[in-house]
């Protein structure tokens, strides 16, 4: 199996060939690992609903560099929105990652999150044998399969990048990948 990756980094296309299928195969399994660790995050946090953000956005991350964008959050209707936000955005990004469609997308928020998991946590004592923590290497699985466009092998994304949606709009390859 050979598959053409194809992206843009630091402005510039790049595309080199994954000639051994081991390769793409392990790009498929770290995409499928990662996409059921964020669908069995959101869905647990379903399935124990009510959800509630506030000892994270309100307690954890009060005395941390993030605390002043985190606390505006810790109540009231943004409070409401990351209850439901979190949960639901969990979900769509390990669903987009299992089959994936829209990979870059989904691993973008992925990353997004983690990243304010990465300096919460570490910040408040998670940092104590190193920086180096499972929210970090959560962050860089997230940017390795945006980066190397694990969505167009053996996901939808490779048919969605063959649409004429696509072909019309070049800049909605940005979301697939």
């Amino acid at each position: 199996m050979v598959t053409d990756i194809r992206t843009r980094l630091l402005g510039q296309d790049v595309s080199f060939p994954v000639d051994e299928s081991r390769l793409a195969y392990w790009l498929v399994v770290m995409r499928l690992i990662v996409g059921w660790w964020f669908l069995h995050a959101g869905l647990d946090k379903f399935l124990a609903w009510p959800f509630d953000a506030s000892w994270f956005v309100g307690g954890a991350a009060a005395q941390t560099t993030l605390g002043p964008i985190l606390v505006l959050f810790s109540d009231g209707i943004l409070l409401s929105f990351t209850n439901v936000m979190v949960p639901l955005g969990q979900t769509l990004i390990g669903l987009g990652l299992i089959v994936g469609a829209m990979t870059r997308l989904a691993a973008f928020f992925g990353a997004f999150l983690m990243t304010f998991f990465y300096f919460v946590n570490g910040e408040t004592g998670g940092w104590s044998h190193g920086v180096i923590t499972g929210d970090l290497l959560g962050l860089l699985i997230f940017a390795m399969i945006a980066t190397l466009g694990a969505g167009r092998v053996l996901g939808i994304d490779a048919y969605l990048a063959r649409t004429d949606l696509v072909r019309d709009h070049p800049r909605l390859r940005h979301f697939i990948g």
